[in-house]
């Protein structure tokens, strides 16, 4: 499942393609093909993301709200596209561009009260730090609710937006902080440093367009665990203190640390 620098960066192309332009829409798979003729032919208002979660103003009342899951895509042509595969549930046309969205989890046209309650849902964004409440204390605040562990926590779209897999293990990693420590029992300088990390991280794999957590990865590597500290590592040693490379099974999702770079605190 995309994380959320990569949902960024898709809001962050498609207002420059869309954005002010009258966009043709489809339904080729048929599946929205009403909410599809409800916003063809009107001109793209704006678009941002929280999370993994994508908005599209069409009008001020009524909003296509996007999530990719695990299996959606886009993809972009900016001339000659082919034809749209059976399962491209939405396409949009400008003069200049054609943007295909095949499987989605969530592909729907919704109200300001349905968004509304959709961000409310959502903890802060890394991405969005500083912007409506999209702060340390607000992800405090969510933490301390939990008495999960904090690999499964951070996980947790509700507690802190954008946060997937990959992101979990480095994160808890670099803080130092074991997996299975209770959500509500990390030292609040902690909370803080994952915060921290989160948005430095976060802003990087929106820069580089890859997720990157090793100071200086190898130039030209083609393995992307090249790039990070423990995830699908379980082959290699630690490379701060040259142990083994732990991994398990923490909120249904496969979780790699170092026992003995990270500990409770």
């Amino acid at each position: 499942m995309p994380e959320g620098h990569t949902i960024y960066r898709y809001a962050r192309r498609h207002r420059d393609l869309l954005v002010g332009r009258e966009i043709i829409a489809k339904s080729p798979q048929g599946r929205f093909r009403g909410g599809a003729a409800r916003i063809s032919g009107r001109p793209l208002l704006g678009v941002d993301s929280h999370g993994k979660h994508l908005f599209y103003r069409w009008h001020r009342t009524e909003t296509l709200h996007i999530h990719l899951g695990l299996y959606g895509r886009f993809r972009t042509f900016k001339s000659d596209p082919p034809a749209p595969t059976q399962g491209t549930r939405l396409s949009l046309h400008t003069d200049e561009v054609t943007i295909y969205l095949a499987g989605p989890t969530v592909c729907e046209l919704i109200v300001p009260s349905q968004e509304d309650a959709i961000r409310a849902r959502l903890g802060p964004d890394p991405l969005q730090a500083g912007i409506d409440g999209n702060t340390v204390a607000e992800f405090a605040t969510r933490l301390e609710r939990r008495r999960i562990p904090i690999g499964a926590a951070i996980l947790d779209q509700s507690v802190i937006a954008g946060i997937g897999n990959i992101y979990r293990a480095e994160l808890l990693f670099l803080v130092g902080l074991d997996p299975a420590q209770p959500a509500n029992e990390v030292a609040p300088d902690k909370v803080e440093e994952i915060w921290d990390k989160s948005v430095y991280l976060l802003q990087r794999g929106v820069d580089e367009g890859e997720i990157t957590t090793v100071a200086r990865p190898p130039r030209a590597s083609r393995d992307k665990t090249d790039r990070l500290y423990v995830y699908q590592r379980e082959r290699f040693s630690c490379r701060h203190c040259g142990g083994p490379i732990s991994t398990g099974e923490m909120a249904n999702r496969s979780i790699w640390w170092c026992s003995s770079c990270q500990t409770r605190t």
